[in-house]
């Protein structure tokens, strides 16, 4: 047995998995296992209590709408809890339809709208006609990179939606756009930082091509469960990978 162990909770995993979201908990699951650490991945779905006093990191991941609107419902149940676990610098990352949900509102591409559950500031909408036709395509698709000027590191990704979503209070962009849409094809944002909550529209998945960001995160994940550890330094000496 490992002696530092992470509990991972994978939020609706059986439903929202389209474009391999997994692959993020196999990342994390690499960089670990390079230094000693367990991981244990719990699926939390349709129905299931979420506590988030049981969870070191929690992983959202992205839906077709059929899906995002049935994990809608159910997510509602889950409000409080979720909005407790980010508000105390729980670590999470929630991608695509995952980061939608998270906020107040969706659009579909019926133009049908889905509540989210406002536990952060952001909100999602569909695309006019002037805006498809200006934007050359109904969806903003293809590689993508953008730099976080905070840290100077640098992400490349795939993107591939439909909706457009844009910010709020206490919201600040995962990075700004060198290459592709993000997440409005408007302001060259891409993502989120809350807290310790990363969101995003990579595919790829996001830490299986960026090392260095998930080597950050976990390094977030252990360093609230076991400060006493500097946990930076012996990631530090891990190569980052893309997969």
């Amino acid at each position: 047995m490992a002696d530092y162990t992470l509990n991972i909770a994978h939020l609706y995993g059986d439903l929202m998995n389209t474009y391999g979201d997994y692959g993020n908990i196999i990342a994390l699951k690499y960089y670990a296992k390079q230094i000693g650490v367990q991981i244990n991945v719990e699926l939390v779905s349709l129905n299931d209590d979420f506590d988030g006093h049981n969870y070191d990191f929690v992983l959202f991941g992205g839906g077709q709408d059929y899906e995002e609107t049935i994990v809608a419902h159910d997510l509602k149940n889950k409000a409080g809890q979720i909005k407790d676990y980010i508000e105390n610098d729980g670590p999470l990352l929630a991608v695509c339809g995952g980061f939608q949900l998270l906020g107040h509102y969706m659009e579909m591409a019926d133009g049908s709208k889905v509540d989210g559950i406002g536990v952060m500031d952001h909100y999602t909408t569909n695309m006019t006609a002037d805006e498809v036709q200006t934007l050359k395509g109904q969806r903003l698709t293809g590689d993508i990179t953008i730099k976080n000027d905070e840290t100077g590191e640098t992400y490349h990704g795939f993107e591939n939606h439909q909706g457009r979503t844009f910010l709020g209070k206490g919201e600040r962009a995962l990075g700004q756009v060198t290459k592709g849409q993000g997440n409005n094809g408007m302001d060259q944002s891409e993502g989120v930082i809350y807290h310790n909550v990363y969101g995003s529209y990579f595919h790829g998945p996001i830490f299986t091509r960026n090392g260095n960001l998930a080597k950050r995160v976990l390094a977030t994940a252990l360093s609230r469960k076991y400060p006493d550890i500097d946990w930076k330094e012996k990631l530090a000496t891990v190569p980052a990978e893309s997969f």
